[in-house]
């Protein structure tokens, strides 16, 4: 309410008659307070699905990139992507390819010309045979990856005594897109247990011996933190105690999940910066023994190996990876035998490099993990790659119209 004015010279009888006027003069019914109204009933949120990643790279998308020769490619000579790509051609013209974009018999051509091709023009070349893409958005991320030698003996002995196992032989692979077409293209493995395919067996139950006594092992190893990442690796080589070297190459896998542990030990705070690399990980996995076990064991993927008696190592096509020059990819996005070509902000990333390996954390779309040989330079170069960038695909002409995709306007360089 405003205040009441009182204008001068009202004597104290206005005052108290107007008092009289303006005051209460009878009691009224006490007014009844308003209801309530019910409390609000939460509303369930109703999530929204994830959007559904790419079956491969047809599904992700494919526009025309530039002409390969206004691209970078690198520092290292165009020579030796070359040669691993004549190395591929075998396979290349025989194998189905689940990327969708290339048929054995476009690879032809090339494979031909390939093998009388000069070495000294090579990037006339890839710049003859190939037209070059980009899948989906095109954004690179790079790891390495290399062939680690660590201790070891071929029979069990003081100071060796972790298992590195052959392939058990008894793991069943299962094709799902034989039961459904949405499952077209998955796999899982397992064993038979009392009539039922289960998950087989996880790392902590191998390394607590669920395999002993089988004869399966191949090798024993002297440090199991060189072995984890030695299985990481998919191949690498055993120093035996006389001197002598075993190689070791991939032989199959238990069908489950592959974890990153630096991620885990990151998010935990474990690691400190620039302590999230290989080195770093190893470092913290020897200072905390049973943690670091424990760590380890949430990786629940396992490797099995093999001896290798020629070249080597061996990637996914049935033949030797080159340092420098092969990577690892996502054969639902890259054609297993083509060339890719990386524009990354790491230099020694950079160049020309030929898809011919798989692994299990290579999952989508321009991920790729760089082989880098064996030796000290590789296993630093390896343990600290990440890289990123763009990917382009080189496809054999004519692959982008044949598609669909041969009147789209090329993408920008970033």
């Amino acid at each position: 309410m405003a205040p009441l004015r009182v204008s001068r010279g009202l004597g104290l009888g206005a005052l108290l008659a107007l008092a009289a006027c303006v005051g209460p003069t009878r009691q009224g019914p006490t007014p009844r307070p308003a209801p309530t109204p019910p409390p609000a009933r939460p509303q369930i949120a109703v999530p929204v699905p994830p959007a559904p990643t790419p079956a491969n790279a047809v599904a992700a998308g494919l526009k025309p990139g530039p002409a390969f020769a206004s691209l970078p490619t690198g520092q290292r000579p165009l020579s030796a992507a070359l040669t691993a790509f004549r190395l591929s051609c075998p396979a290349l013209v025989r194998r189905s390819d689940p990327s969708g974009l290339t048929r054995p018999a476009d690879w032809q051509p090339a494979c031909d010309a390939s093998v009388s091709w000069p070495d000294t023009d090579a990037q006339a070349f890839f710049a003859r045979y190939f037209e070059t893409a980009q899948v989906g958005d095109g954004r690179l991320f790079a790891t390495g990856y290399y062939e680690p030698e660590i201790a070891g003996s071929r029979v069990a002995a003081p100071g060796f005594a972790v298992p590195i196992y052959r392939n058990p032989g008894d793991i069943i692979e299962v094709d799902l897109g034989l039961w459904s077409q949405e499952l077209k293209g998955r796999r899982v493995r397992g064993r038979i247990e009392r009539n039922r395919l289960v998950p087989y067996y996880e790392r902590g139950q191998i390394e607590d011996g669920v395999l002993a006594g089988r004869g399966l092992e191949l090798a024993w190893a002297a440090d199991p933190v060189e072995l984890f990442f030695l299985e990481i690796q998919g191949s690498g080589r055993l120093r035996l105690p006389d001197g002598s070297v075993m190689r070791l190459g991939f032989d199959g896998q238990n069908g489950r999940d592959y974890v990153g542990i630096g991620r885990l030990m990151r998010d935990r705070g474990l690691l400190g910066p620039g302590e999230t690399n290989m080195q770093g990980i190893m470092a913290w996995l020897r200072a905390h023994p049973d943690e670091g076990r424990a760590i380890m064991r949430e990786n629940k993927s396992y490797v099995f190996f093999r001896e290798l008696t020629g070249a080597g190592p061996i990637g996914a096509m049935g033949v030797a990876v080159t340092g420098g020059s092969s990577v690892a990819a996502d054969p639902g996005f890259v054609p297993l035998g083509a060339p890719i070509l990386l524009d990354a902000d790491r230099p020694e990333a950079s160049g020309l490099w030929i898809a011919q390996d798989t692994g299990g954390a290579i999952k989508g779309a321009n991920r790729v993990d760089t082989f880098w040989g064996a030796g000290a330079d590789a296993r630093t170069i390896a343990g600290g790659m990440s890289a990123r960038g763009q990917a382009w695909l080189l496809l054999p002409i004519g692959t982008l119209a044949r598609l669909g995709s041969g009147n789209g306007a090329a993408p920008p360089r970033p």
